[in-house]
């Protein structure tokens, strides 16, 4: 039932803040176009942009930590492979963290290249 909540919470915050935000502008004549040099960024595309950077920023830190506490508790009951467990999740934490640099800079570059 709570994935059912947290899955209807997504659809109705993707709906209204992420879709609109993936619709193509109006169609301007060629002297508005050439009249704006750099065009302001659309209020729903940075709504969109900034939920997606919040996402992907919850995500790594709810990832990270998980990770840390089944690193913490392994090494706690197999204190022998304390350094083997703590490697693995060194490695693990920054490969998430690296991939949720990569969501963000991707919401970034949503915002300021059309």
């Amino acid at each position: 039932m709570k994935t059912l909540k947290i899955a209807a919470l997504v659809a109705v915050l993707w709906a209204t803040i992420g879709m609109p935000a993936l619709a193509a502008p109006a169609e301007q004549s060629a002297a508005e176009t050439a009249a704006k040099a750099a065009p302001a960024p659309n209020f729903l595309v940075l709504a969109g942009a900034a939920f997606g950077a919040g996402l992907v920023t919850i995500g790594a830190g709810y990832g990270i930590g998980k990770i840390g506490s089944c690193a913490v508790e392994s090494m706690a009951r197999q204190p022998e492979v304390a350094g083997n467990i703590q490697t693995a999740m060194l490695i693990t934490a920054a490969m998430i963290e690296g991939i949720a640099l990569l969501g963000v800079i991707l919401c970034l570059v949503n915002v300021f290249v059309k």
